[in-house]
């Protein structure tokens, strides 16, 4: 049996930073993202710390964008409450200033209208059970979810 050895590519800087180039073009990425895809590409971390600093001088790297498209986005299709996008953006590496920022991009009446029609429709999938049982089930799952206590608590008081 014949073992192959995978091939390791060395890039240049420039060769390097047009690849990252077209990485963060395909979608907002964080700084964290970008470090670690540089890593894998087996750049040293002068040649990281150059080109990130390229790419922020360029405008193809900005967090706040990234922050703001991640919490919109995860609001939007996943339907995240604040603090799991909170959460999420702490442990991308963010500063607190920019996941604040990210947050207030969401809209109140949005937010609250989306949480009302999710809370229904798992209202509806949740028939089979009753009472306290029932109330833990939509607790747990809109806290996974991120959702703030007090909106979770208030809705299931309006039951």
């Amino acid at each position: 049996m014949v073992y192959y050895k995978p091939m390791t590519t060395s890039y240049t800087i420039d060769e390097a930073k047009q690849r990252i180039e077209n990485y963060c073009a395909y979608r907002e990425r964080c700084h964290s993202e970008v470090v670690s895809k540089l890593e894998s590409m087996g750049m040293i971390p002068q040649a990281i710390e150059k080109i990130v600093d390229d790419l922020i001088q360029s405008n193809h790297l900005n967090e706040q964008r990234f922050a703001i498209q991640f919490a919109l986005g995860k609001f939007r299709i996943k339907h995240w409450g604040k603090r799991r996008i909170e959460r999420e953006l702490k442990f991308k590496g963010l500063s607190p200033f920019t996941i604040k920022k990210a947050i207030q991009a969401l809209e109140k009446e949005d937010y609250e209208g989306c949480f009302h029609s999710l809370f229904d429709k798992k209202l509806d999938s949740f028939s089979t059970f009753e009472g306290q049982k029932l109330k833990s089930k939509l607790i747990r799952y809109f806290q996974y979810r991120g959702w703030e206590n007090e909106l979770i608590f208030n809705r299931i008081e309006q039951l």
